[in-house]
């Protein structure tokens, strides 16, 4: 059985990767990281890699990404393959950054509301609004994580350092996978990291946006499944 961690994203838990976990049993000993506790990806990164086994396959969603990049800064030789899904190894934008501090200000001042209707349209392909146990497993993990959380956890993401540069000394087999209509971080994100992390395999995902494990279940568990047996 092949070790797996995998790292969630903002404002989710374990339900993110409930598909993948059940799916890949029959190879794969999973563990899905807590991201809620630390306000740097230094710190998600260290407190991860002590509870994790001696060396594991690696899978991060958006957030989750940008601490996997850390944890290959941090100890690299521990992780045998790495998934990178709806993330991206830039930085934000201005606007981006100013974004996330007025959804941190909001949170402060006790306007935490998790993921409300209005913000799912950037989270889900517009095919998967209408799917309520869909919009119900995303406002819920939400819930779940909390305002303080919420807080550390854009925090960790504002101070992320840039991880174009490590991307050509990544030497694991690596699997990018992103939903072709993720708003957040778009296709050619993953495209620029495909293209600079030698011999990566790319997915793009019809009907999917920035949540591709809840969306597209099926076919991100395969996609996993070629990338650990391969």
């Amino acid at each position: 059985m092949t070790p797996i961690v995998f790292l969630p994203g903002l404002l989710n838990d374990a339900a993110l990767w409930s598909h993948q976990v059940a799916g890949l049993a029959d190879i794969a000993a999973p563990q899905v990281a807590d991201l809620t506790r630390h306000d740097t990806v230094a710190d998600m990164a260290a407190a991860t890699l002590a509870q994790a086994p001696d060396r594991f396959a690696l899978a991060g969603l958006s957030m989750g990404g940008y601490v996997a990049f850390e944890m290959l800064r941090q100890q690299p030789e521990r992780i045998t393959r790495l998934a990178l899904i709806d993330t991206r190894a830039s930085l934000d934008s201005p606007a981006e950054t100013q974004r996330r501090q007025g959804f941190v200000r909001l949170a402060r001042t006790g306007k935490f509301k998790g993921v409300t209707p209005r913000l799912l349209p950037a989270l889900l392909d517009e095919a998967n609004l209408n799917d309520e146990t869909l919009t119900q497993t995303v406002t819920g993990m939400a819930q779940r994580v909390g305002r303080e959380a919420f807080i550390r956890q854009q925090t960790a993401i504002m101070h992320r350092p840039d991880s174009r540069p490590l991307l050509p000394a990544i030497d694991k087999p690596t699997l990018v996978v992103c939903g072709r209509n993720d708003a957040l971080t778009p296709v050619v994100e993953h495209e620029f990291m495909a293209e600079r992390i030698p011999d990566a395999d790319l997915v793009v995902l019809a009907r999917a946006g920035h949540l591709a494990p809840l969306e597209r279940p099926a076919a991100v568990t395969n996609a996993l499944r070629g990338w650990l047996t391969g």
